[in-house]
């Protein structure tokens, strides 16, 4: 009962927080934005909202309830590889959010590797611009089959409902904040983004160039990119061209458009309207292994 009480508590936290964290940053974006935006925001509110909110209703029907299901049964089955040994609950939650984030950074690469999965994912991409609006912005059918990872991910790791609702938080939070369009003083984003993935690196991580989006996976610590060599951080925000450059028609970024794309015939991903490949030249990326402006 303790468990259960624990985990609606956490559930109320989680629904006024992670609002709380949106509108926070939306205001702080427009102050201090790090991208002049090239698209009108109305319409692309009403874009990445309504792809929001399909996402969310497909997640709160489906991915929610399988999650909290399996963490549960982790729970009564003490199952896992986090209940191989006897951890005090606070190592539980903190190695269990590390070894999700971790798991959830090859999930990613695997979302750009496959090209049916990269169907569905290429909708996040396709925004035009990045801001926190952006964040969930994913096909329902991306979340739909997101499902059946999640509880792998739960059960093989042996994540009890705690765990499984504090990395809900923290992986949201982390998500918010790396896709918003806010600024932060260079000096205070390298120090940050020695832990965690900061909006300067996942800027690349949205690029119009292929090699470039195919780096920064990481969502919530900066860690896995660094360990498996897909970390790019040499790229200026006012060099990146943000979105997939086959789908940067004035009518592609619109709600049918973007719920139809993963099942109509593909474009070339990587090539402008004009059939130029998207590349960057060699000097024009800055030889350094630090962020830059």
């Amino acid at each position: 009962m303790h468990t259960i009480d624990t985990a609606i508590t956490s559930t109320n936290i989680s629904r006024f927080l992670v609002p709380g964290i949106f509108v926070l940053l939306l205001v702080l974006e427009s102050l201090r934005p790090l991208r002049r935006l090239k698209r009108a925001r109305g319409s692309r509110y009403v874009v990445n909202g309504a792809l929001t909110g399909l996402g969310f209703l497909t997640g709160v029907l489906a991915v929610r309830p399988a999650a909290l299901g399996g963490a549960f049964w982790v729970q009564q089955h003490s199952f896992g590889l986090l209940n191989l040994v006897n951890l005090p609950l606070w190592v539980q939650v903190a190695a269990g959010v590390l070894l999700m984030d971790l798991t959830f950074y090859y999930w990613h690469r695997l979302n750009h590797t496959r090209p049916l999965l990269w169907r569905f994912h290429n909708v996040h991409h396709a925004d035009p611009d990045m801001d926190v609006t952006t964040s969930f912005r994913f096909h329902w059918g991306e979340v739909l089959y997101s499902t059946v990872f999640r509880l792998l991910q739960v059960s093989m790791i042996g994540v009890v409902p705690l765990t499984y609702l504090v990395y809900e938080v923290v992986f949201n939070g982390a998500t918010m904040f790396h896709h918003s369009n806010l600024r932060l003083p260079v000096a205070w984003e390298r120090r940050l983004n020695l832990v965690f993935v900061t909006p300067r690196m996942h800027g690349v991580h949205h690029s119009a160039v292929g090699p470039e989006t195919n780096s920064n996976y990481s969502v919530i610590f900066s860690w896995w990119d660094r360990l498996n060599r897909s970390l790019r951080l040499n790229v200026a925000p006012r060099d990146i061209v943000i979105g997939v450059p086959g789908y940067l028609r004035p009518g592609d970024n619109r709600i049918l458009p973007m719920l139809a794309l993963p099942f109509a015939q593909q474009r070339p991903y990587w090539r402008w309207p004009s059939g130029k490949a998207a590349a960057r030249k060699i000097g024009e990326v800055t030889d350094t292994s630090f962020m830059v402006e």
